[in-house]
């Protein structure tokens, strides 16, 4: 009889991208597996997940909004209703494991299946816990993580450490650069910065762009491709920076592979998906956590790896004005690109996927 696998997590790309990893790489180690995704309806996983090949069903879910909101009128109503259907698909898939990545829909379903007494495996991408999975941690089978010190949140015999699984095509950049030069339409002869927003957009990065209209007109040796995100895009795309011949303003990226391979340093926010994928690609980096997340975890994300000299940190407040001119002073001082780009690179963990498909496998009762 075939292994039932049910992995739920989303809402961004961050949450995303690990579930369908993983999910790839159970697939390379059981072939004859059935799977099912459990999402949020209306978040993007209900379209990310078909396209990669598997089912999905969604839960009526949303999160509770910091500070008052009208929202949080109806969050109850949503939970209870969210718990009721999420007992439903596990009772109706039965699972033989259930893994978690992280997002609104993951803690219904988790608790769900350690209620129904279902092994539950955890894949915490920050270095930070937040609340869902620091309670479900108390009952879960095991818990992969990415960073250092997690047992404050964690009991420390269900820890295991293979890292944050990313994009199988982020794994091999080698020989990619002429092919993401000519597939982004850049000048050979020019530097490139890409700027990268995540997948919703990140405002603060998108207005320091907007606002440096003239260091984009004084440096026309330097290109930038400036990801701003669907939300954005309109805003963006028309603003007098996104005009310039030097500057690219693109709402999504499709091809992240060939965007790194081209790129010669990467500003980016400092989720959890965005720096593991980082420190495979083994560019430079200026990081801009976003300071709208829980626990601050992005700035804590960061400075794990500004500690060992991998990337240099710009916070939020000051990205109008520090941002750009750190990417610069990276282009122009070769030694300071070469150490953070050896540095980055020493933390990368290329097999983080299959290392926990394998932890999976492990708890599955056969």
């Amino acid at each position: 009889m075939s292994l039932k696998i049910l992995i739920t997590g989303g809402g961004t790309g961050g949450h995303i991208f690990p579930a369908i990893a993983i999910a790839d790489a159970l697939r390379k180690l059981q072939p004859d597996a059935q799977f099912l995704f459990v999402g949020a309806e209306g978040k993007m996983e209900m379209e990310r997940v078909p396209k990669a090949g598997y089912d999905i069903v969604g839960l009526n879910v949303a999160g509770f909004q910091r500070g008052f909101s009208w929202k949080n009128l109806s969050f109850p109503f949503k939970l209870l209703s969210s718990l009721r259907r999420a007992r439903k698909i596990v009772r109706d898939f039965q699972p033989d494991i259930v893994i978690g990545t992280g997002g609104y829909a993951s803690g219904p379903v988790m608790r769900a299946a350690q209620n129904a007494g279902i092994p539950t495996l955890i894949q915490e991408q920050n270095s930070y816990a937040g609340v869902t999975n620091k309670i479900l941690g108390k009952k879960a089978s095991c818990i992969c993580v990415a960073y250092d010190h997690m047992e404050q949140f964690f009991p420390k015999e269900k820890i295991v450490f293979p890292g944050n699984p990313v994009r199988s095509d982020i794994l091999s950049l080698e020989g990619k650069r002429t092919e993401g030069r000519a597939y982004y339409g850049l000048e050979s002869g020019k530097k490139v910065v890409a700027l990268i927003g995540g997948s919703l957009g990140a405002r603060t990065l998108n207005e320091a762009m907007k606002v440096n209209t003239e260091f984009w007109q004084q440096h026309q040796n330097i290109q930038v491709i400036w990801q701003c995100g669907k939300y954005y895009e309109q805003q963006y795309n028309e603003c007098d920076t996104a005009q310039l011949s030097n500057v690219q303003c693109r709402a999504f990226i499709d091809r992240m592979d060939l965007l790194y391979a081209a790129s010669d340093v990467v500003i980016s926010r400092a989720g959890a998906l965005s720096i593991s994928e980082l420190c495979l690609v083994g560019k430079p980096v200026v990081l801009v956590p976003s300071p709208n997340v829980a626990e601050d975890h992005q700035t804590k994300n960061a400075l794990a790896l500004v500690e060992k000299g991998a990337a240099r940190l710009v916070r939020d407040a000051e990205a109008i004005e520090k941002m750009l001119p750190d990417a610069k002073l990276i282009l122009e001082n070769e030694a300071l690109g070469f150490s953070l780009s050896e540095s980055i690179r020493q933390l990368g963990r290329p097999n983080a996927a299959d290392a926990i498909a394998r932890e999976a496998l492990k708890l599955i009762k056969h």
